[in-house]
């Protein structure tokens, strides 16, 4: 299966919205140009929360549902387009770009993505709540270098 990259979100400063950018170099610790506060306050990085992924297409049903969300406001890095979100899970190898990434976990919400929902009710993307519905945490198996419009090719681990 195949999507392409839609956005590449960044905040050098942490938190949320991440604004758009056309290219990024994508390390083991993560997008180069984002910071997050929990992954730089962990001694090892914590590698399995090097990126985080969504849909467009989840965040144009949100918004049809009466949401405020946008892209890069759920504080994804890369906001991927035509890929079955449902389909994901633990352990999927995405081919995104000139990176390569494994899914290590869906995205617990926090009250910090709060201001994209209806009453801050980000529970709405909450994977134990709504499975298919959640942002997911990608460890980086092989970095490279990603832009807006390269092919996100689908892989089962």
């Amino acid at each position: 299966m195949a999507g392409s990259v839609y956005s590449i979100n960044v905040s050098g400063s942490g938190g949320v919205p991440k604004l758009p950018i056309r290219a990024a170099f994508v390390g083991f610790e993560g997008v180069e140009g984002d910071h997050n506060k929990f992954r730089a306050e962990r001694k090892d990085g914590d590698p399995g929360r090097a990126v985080c992924i969504f849909s467009i297409e989840r965040i144009r049903q949100l918004q049809q549902e009466g949401h405020p969300i946008d892209v890069g406001t759920a504080g994804e890095n890369f906001t991927i387009e035509g890929i079955d979100w449902p389909v994901l899970g633990v352990g999927t190898i995405i081919e995104i770009g000139g990176a390569k990434i494994q899914l290590s976990e869906p995205c617990a919400p926090c009250s910090k993505i709060g201001g994209s929902f209806i009453d801050s009710k980000f529970s709405r993307v909450d994977h134990e709540k709504r499975e298919g519905w959640s942002r997911w945490s990608a460890f980086v198996i092989e970095e490279g270098t990603v832009s807006v419009g390269d092919s996100a090719f689908l892989r089962k681990a």
